[in-house]
């Protein structure tokens, strides 16, 4: 497996300890409608300029990649590996697991 799975504890904790690290949703626009993750990136993983957009990307920076449930975040883990990104962590279970406020 090219990246981790962390809770929304160990996510907050991530966020704490390496404030370059980037939170990013994969969600659709309508389900980013209904709250995300303070300070998070929506790029969008059903969008046709997913690869464009990842490929813009720091790679030296650790991501956090999160969805509805943790499977799309856990393909576009997938995906950003095979591009070269080395530091990837997908929130388990997804946004459900997020135990604090969203915006």
């Amino acid at each position: 497996m090219n990246y981790k799975d962390i809770s929304g504890e160990a996510l907050k904790k991530l966020q704490q300890e390496q404030p370059d690290a980037v939170v990013v949703d994969v969600r659709t626009p309508m389900e980013v409608s209904q709250g995300k993750i303070p300070g998070a990136q929506v790029i969008d993983l059903m969008d046709a300029q997913f690869p464009q957009k990842v490929g813009a990307l720091d790679k030296e920076k650790p991501y956090v990649l999160y969805c509805r449930s943790g499977n799309r975040s856990a393909q576009a883990c997938n995906y950003m590996a095979g591009q070269g990104f080395t530091k990837l962590y997908n929130l388990n279970g997804g946004i459900g697991n997020w135990p604090y406020e969203t915006e």
